[in-house]
């Protein structure tokens, strides 16, 4: 028996499932989860030792790799001052002066604690701005576990196949309307239907939960002419593409501007942070200077604040990381595409910068429907091969893979052979 069983079985003693977190759990692909131990640069190392390439970092924010010297060094630095203080720091403001510097269309920046409570907050400020109480979220795209967004939510949800979340009321879940992504038309109707009743739409600009998702041609700016028309909030979710895919995310490369942004990860390099921002006339509504409350004890906390400020700081003066994470990327598209061509079974590979996904189907994966209908019980089968030969992929089909800039040609040419022997025995 392995370490990591031996820990599971521990685990599911005191833990709800043994995680704290479902997609963990492993129980869309089977098996048992892994339990990490450590991690350096493109590699972790579970709890018996075995070395995986890791296409998950930490669901995005690794974009330098673990253990990133500069930013393990600024942590270690800072923590002698404390961890917490619950009160003003100068690196606050450091830290929100250095996100108004790399992302356009930012004017004031709130802290919180996490991805959730970003989004969760950023769509309370939409309907305390607007007066209106319903939103508008699209099938597959995950916004965090509040009780708003858990309707045809993506990824974990869609893993475990829950379809209606117990604990959430129907009067909650009722303000909240689903359109399938890049359906441009749906929307419009859902907006006709609803006169001066949506707060916001909220997206994921480049939709990850589903598998990595891009948005069609001209779907993301006719939401946008929609939501000024219509005097509507437009909110990017941009927890996974924040200066992943470009030093100003999602807004810059794609060259729509939001009203409201949500980030997460990224900002934290690893810890647990969030933050949303936008347009000054919209933020100015939150307390202390306007009516909508939101509160954190632990909001800019110092540890989590200089870890990010690092990370982000790197990444803005070096733009090179990006052209060189593209480059990485698009040489493990290659190198994917090439090896199943020769095989019997049908594929799809999304691709958006260093966010990508394969899928086993014969159709375009546009949607959450069409990522629900794809063989993924071949990616189960595909998911224990890598991980049996050392590569870590997110444990679910409707996760998309994120590539760091420690990853070598060496670890992409492995990880394509070793799928071209998985494809091989179909």
């Amino acid at each position: 028996m392995s370490q990591s069983d031996i820990l599971f079985k521990r685990a599911q003693e005191s833990i709800p499932g043994g995680v704290n977190s479902p997609v963990r759990a492993f129980k869309s692909v089977g098996g048992n989860p892994i339990f990490m131990k450590k991690a350096k640069g493109a590699y972790l190392y579970d709890a018996d030792g075995k070395q995986y390439i890791d296409y998950i970092n930490s669901w995005g924010p690794m974009i330098l790799g673990h253990a990133y010297g500069p930013v393990v060094e600024a942590i270690r630095e800072k923590v002698y001052d404390s961890t917490s203080f619950g009160a003003p720091t100068e690196l606050e403001i450091e830290m929100a002066e250095l996100i108004k510097s790399m992302v356009p269309n930012v004017d004031l920046v709130r802290m919180v604690n996490s991805g959730t409570e970003a989004c969760m907050s950023a769509v309370r400020l939409a309907r305390g701005y607007t007066g209106r109480n319903k939103i508008i979220k699209f099938e597959g795209c995950y916004h965090g576990h509040a009780d708003a967004f858990l309707v045809k939510a993506g990824s974990g949800v869609a893993t475990f196949n829950i379809q209606n979340v117990p604990g959430v009321p129907a009067t909650v879940s009722g303000d909240t309307l689903t359109a399938p992504f890049n359906d441009l038309k749906a929307v419009e109707a859902l907006v006709a239907e609803n006169p001066n009743e949506i707060a916001a739409i909220i997206i994921e600009p480049v939709a990850g939960n589903m598998g990595c998702i891009p948005p069609a041609e001209g779907f993301l700016k006719g939401l946008r002419e929609l939501c000024t028309k219509e005097g509507i909030i437009f909110i990017f979710d941009e927890v996974m593409t924040g200066f992943r895919l470009a030093a100003g995310g999602a807004q810059e490369r794609l060259g729509i501007d939001a009203d409201l942004v949500t980030y997460g990860k990224v900002i934290g390099a690893g810890m647990p942070v969030g933050a949303f921002g936008g347009k000054k006339e919209i933020m100015e509504h939150i307390a202390p200077l306007g009516s909508v409350y939101q509160a954190g004890t632990l909001s800019g906390n110092p540890i989590a604040m200089i870890a990010g400020f690092t990370l982000l700081t790197e990444l803005k003066n070096n733009p090179s990381i990006y052209t060189e994470l593209e480059e990485k990327t698009a040489d493990l598209h290659t190198g994917l595409q090439k090896v199943l061509s020769q095989g019997n079974v049908p594929f799809k590979i999304n691709r958006v910068g260093s966010m990508i996904s394969v899928h086993f189907s014969s159709e375009e994966i546009s949607d959450f429907a069409a990522a629900g209908r794809a063989n993924n019980e071949l990616f189960n089968k595909y998911f224990h091969y890598m991980l049996d030969n050392g590569i870590y992929l997110p444990p679910s089909a409707f996760e998309t893979w994120f590539v760091s800039n420690a990853i070598t040609n060496e670890d992409i040419d492995k990880t394509v052979k070793a799928t071209e022997a998985f494809i091989q025995q179909q």
